[in-house]
């Protein structure tokens, strides 16, 4: 791996990416726990992987297969590099967990190999023996951290259920051999240090996912507002990338608190110099969405909505394509199913799911080609296309499964490696 972390925008080329493959854990989920455990429907495992693999292989197509970091792997390196810090990383998931000691004794004697896996799917190896409840949501790895510009911000979820996530990415981040050397650098910021980013004294607690983050320009980081991110979250986090002089900029945008909206990476994505895509009636028409901008000089300025804010301040050329093609109800719809959560590959190329006609129709109205996943792993493999020849192209990959999850390619990944954007290509506005 790379050792060399920087995300400056959404759109750079991507360079290394971290995943999750929907593990074992999902299969054990009932309808009763859907809800409580985040998950929005009972899924088919083996179909979502087989889905999910060929999200990876795309990526790998284009990044190098040893660029695609999965979670299972780096927990396991993780436990391999120090069994010092190992066996304290099991004693402190016990006492959260409050497992009795016999259950510690297990996780102790097991391989490293099983370990990772038991802490993933909470099912120990070889017995019927649930220690932990499954975490679904791991698969959504855009939530569990943030790299901005040459720092990784730890995320702290909203919601109880995700709490192992955070603790296995906590334990990642400070163990791996290749990120460790990160809280050394001071390029770590950890919302989770309660002595740093305690409650506010009205004991708002601070909360903010990875999907209500998003660098638009070195100098820009946007954070929603939402039913996961506390307003109390991102004025202590703007604090301390100030005082780090990490952002000049953090804009606040406030969405709904929906379930519909969870994050802002739900109603838009950039895909290219030029091109957002996004949910019309919150970004365009400000529908119950307004921005707030906090600058490092101490000023700020309000928006009515984000498309405001975009041709003011980011780049007045920005054109906007609509989900479901801003018509209803295909947009209320096609927004459901992540028409607007898009990873961008490199400027012009993202990944989408395959079942937002009405999304597609504006793609191919804006220039884009839609090309399917598995048609273009078939392409590659018989050599008909190499990637460099592909420009300007919506991929589309299969999604029956993955979309039952509710979340797109954009919060299935957590980009901690991007190429910079052309120096040529600074925002147009106040806060540069």
């Amino acid at each position: 791996m790379n050792p060399e972390i920087r995300v400056a925008s959404e759109i750079g080329r991507l360079r290394q990416v971290i995943v999750h493959r929907p593990d074992e854990g999902i299969a054990r989920i009932s309808p009763k726990q859907s809800e409580e455990l985040l998950f929005d429907d009972i899924v088919h495992l083996p179909q979502m992987q087989q889905e999910h693999d060929v999200f990876t292989r795309i990526l790998g197509a284009f990044l190098g297969p040893e660029n695609v970091l999965d979670t299972s792997r780096l927990l396991f390196e993780s436990l391999e590099a120090d069994p010092v810090v190992k066996l304290d990383m099991i004693r402190r998931i016990c006492e959260y967990e409050e497992l009795p000691q016999s259950a510690r004794g297990l996780l102790e004697r097991i391989s490293n190999e099983e370990l990772a896996n038991v802490l993933i799917t909470g099912h120990y190896p070889g017995e019927d023996y649930v220690l932990f409840d499954p975490i679904p949501n791991f698969i959504f790895t855009r939530d569990i951290a943030v790299t901005v510009n040459n720092h990784i911000i730890l995320t702290k979820a909203a919601k109880e259920a995700r709490f192992r996530e955070n603790f296995l990415t906590r334990f990642i981040l400070y163990a791996h051999p290749v990120f460790h050397t990160l809280a050394e650098e001071n390029r770590l910021i950890n919302l989770n240090d309660i002595d740093r980013f305690p409650p506010s004294r009205r004991g708002e607690y601070v909360s903010i996912e990875g999907g209500d983050m998003m660098i638009l320009h070195p100098d820009y980081l946007l954070i929603g507002c939402s039913e996961r991110s506390s307003s109390h979250g991102i004025q202590s986090l703007t604090e301390a990338l100030f005082e780090r002089n990490i952002i000049q900029n953090v804009v606040q945008v406030n969405i709904p608190y929906e379930r519909s909206f969870m994050h802002i990476d739900t109603v838009f994505t950039q895909i290219n110099h030029h091109h957002m895509v996004v949910y019309k009636p919150l970004i365009v028409d400000g529908i119950s969405s307004t921005v707030k901008v906090y600058r490092k000089n101490g000023l700020t300025e309000h928006y009515p909505s984000v498309k405001a804010f975009l041709l003011s301040e980011i780049n007045p050329n920005m054109e906007f394509i609509y989900s479901g093609n801003g018509v209803s109800p295909y947009q209320e719809r096609e927004q459901w199913t992540d028409g607007c959560n898009l990873l961008t590959i490199k400027p012009g190329v993202a990944l989408a799911y395959d079942r937002n006609p009405k999304t597609e129709d504006a793609f191919y109205a804006a220039g884009y080609e839609i090309l399917h996943a598995l048609d273009l792993l078939s392409a590659l493999e018989r050599g008909k296309l190499r990637v460099d020849q592909i420009e300007n192209t919506i991929i589309t990959l299969p999604s029956s499964e993955l979309s039952r999850a509710r979340g797109g390619s954009h919060c299935m990944s957590c980009p901690i490696q991007r190429d910079d954007l052309p120096a040529a290509n600074p925002p147009a506005g106040k806060g540069h």
